[in-house]
């Protein structure tokens, strides 16, 4: 047994029964077996549970052993405290901690069927990339396969953007920060950092953006990093940010990043920071996205922006590092930025004017480079030809939609496959 497959099993709720009891007899009934976290933190999250008439909401974590709880030194983690079930495939110890915080414990070996934990590390070790994969011939892939595969991706990022813009009245410039926001907090600090977007009204950032420092001031103030300033630039952001609160009124809400599994470029700090920068240096970046018509001018865009000074030698606050160079965009973050947001919106924008521009569209996805991942490579390995991110964008696409949910008879390549054996 591993953790990642007691995970899975949990996930999936592959058990015997449910008939649970925790290790002190009490039935334990999973009202909400949680959301797979797959970042930092514990491993299901807004789960619900009933223990003696009691229902509770909270966080579930799952370990192969109960000693795990210990070895992996969850006990004055903050991320942690917020635990109403510790699930272990073995009760090998009893954790005091959770037992005078009232958390109980369940094992559950007697609940899972060998049979069925051999079954799957069967599937595991020998699991095919795609369901054809042993009859796929990439001649099979039909003719503007690819572009109908991206038009469909476009269509439904544009039903998401189109609810947004619903919610904010057309406010598209709002909308297009939000979603920028989600795609500079990566998959890490995604939703967050959309939070963060959605929290302020957008005529505050407006005004905001011609002053750099009272713009980062903001979002670093929102983030809670202010409050015990370290050096002289923090002991300003932090005067800013008291008077920018009072000024506007400002919530006191207060988000917590995550910086954990994330490289140095990629932390939140240098990432807000680009942010603000790139608001503070195209005051009318909705029209600039709008109007190009190249994929350069888009590049241009966000080719000269960086993380303000500080950063230069910063990557936390406080914290100097060793080396000392302006914190600019890469081109593969650049890439990522027109293929998540940028692209999507210009599509979203178009369509709610009855404008067609899908062939204009799908001329800026042939223009940027593939992608690299490992979706890609094993598309790679069976024979298909990768030229850029419209094929790559189509691929992970169709595996995410049809292979992964082995839905074959919706499937381009599947009907292919079928009509030509029908016709041997």
């Amino acid at each position: 047994m591993t953790e990642k497959l007691l995970q899975y099993l949990w996930n999936f709720k592959v058990f015997k029964n449910f008939d649970f009891k925790d290790i002190e007899g009490n039935p334990v009934d999973i009202i909400n077996f949680g959301q797979w976290n797959t970042n930092a933190g514990p491993d299901f999250l807004h789960a619900t549970i009933k223990v003696n008439s009691i229902t509770l909401n909270g966080h579930i974590e799952l370990h192969t052993r109960a000693s795990d709880w210990i070895f992996h030194h969850h006990s004055h983690d903050p991320n942690y405290q917020n635990i109403i079930l510790h699930v272990v495939y073995e009760n090998d110890m009893e954790i005091e901690e959770l037992n005078s915080r009232n958390i109980p414990t369940l094992e559950l070996k007697n609940f899972i069927d060998e049979k069925i934990l051999w079954k799957y590390e069967k599937l595991v070790d020998e699991s095919q990339f795609i369901p054809c994969e042993s009859i796929f011939i990439k001649d099979n892939i039909p003719i503007n396969f690819h572009e109908e595969n991206v038009l469909k991706k476009l269509d439904a990022k544009s039903m998401e953007l189109e609810q947004s813009l619903e919610q904010s009245k057309n406010n598209f410039e709002a909308v297009l920060f939000h979603s920028l926001a989600y795609s500079f907090g990566l998959k890490v600090n995604a939703l967050l950092f959309k939070q963060i977007a959605e929290s302020i009204d957008f005529t505050i950032i407006n005004k905001l953006r011609q002053n750099r420092t009272q713009l980062e001031s903001l979002l670093f103030g929102i983030c809670d990093w202010l409050e015990d300033p370290q050096d002289e630039q923090m002991v300003l952001w932090k005067r800013e940010f008291d008077f920018v609160r009072r000024k506007y009124n400002i919530p006191d809400l207060k988000f917590h990043p995550k910086f954990s599994r994330l490289r140095p470029p990629n932390f939140p700090t240098i990432r807000i920071s680009q942010l603000a920068g790139l608001y503070h240096e195209h005051q009318n970046l909705f029209s600039k996205i709008i109007l190009s018509k190249k994929i350069e001018e888009i590049f241009d865009l966000f080719r000269e922006i960086k993380a303000s000074d500080y950063w230069n030698d910063h990557f936390n606050f406080g914290k100097i590092s060793a080396v000392s160079q302006p914190k600019m965009f890469s081109k593969e973050f650049i890439e990522l930025l027109i293929l998540n947001t940028v692209l999507p919106f210009k599509y979203t924008y178009h369509k709610y004017h009855n404008e067609e521009i899908a062939d204009e569209i799908l001329e800026f996805y042939r223009g940027l480079t593939p992608e690299k991942n490992s979706i890609i490579s094993s598309w790679k390995k069976l024979g298909v030809e990768i030229t850029d991110s419209l094929t790559t964008q189509s691929l992970i696409y169709h595996f995410k939609n049809c292979c992964e949910e082995k839905n074959c008879l919706n499937c381009g390549i599947g009907f292919k496959l079928l009509k030509d054996s029908s016709n041997a």
